[in-house]
């Protein structure tokens, strides 16, 4: 895959999910602003919790890497938050495009 087609694809996907995650979850967190309940809910059964479980932990090497390479890749801190507000996919491809612009 060239470059060129690995960056738009990584784009495309994080802001795809960026996208998706404001179409399902904003409009019922302003009806019921319940943060708790609503991190809680992805734990209502034995199949979301394991959803949620990956994406926690997902979330947590993406940490343990932006930590790691604080010293060659700057702003990676952007990327922390972006992978818990919209989520992981947005943060990782958000940091790997950052990673690759700051480390020709």
């Amino acid at each position: 895959m060239k470059g060129t087609v690995f960056k738009i694809s990584l784009a495309a996907i994080g802001l795809a999910f960026a996208a998706i995650f404001c179409v399902l979850v904003i409009p019922p967190l302003i009806e019921n602003p319940d943060i708790m309940g609503a991190a809680a809910s992805g734990f209502v059964n034995p199949y979301a919790s394991g959803y949620a479980s990956d994406a926690i932990c997902c979330w947590l090497v993406l940490l343990v890497w932006v930590v790691y390479e604080y010293p060659k890749v700057k702003y990676g801190w952007v990327c922390v938050l972006l992978g818990m507000v919209p989520g992981v996919a947005t943060g990782l491809a958000a940091y790997l495009l950052l990673r690759m612009n700051q480390l020709k």
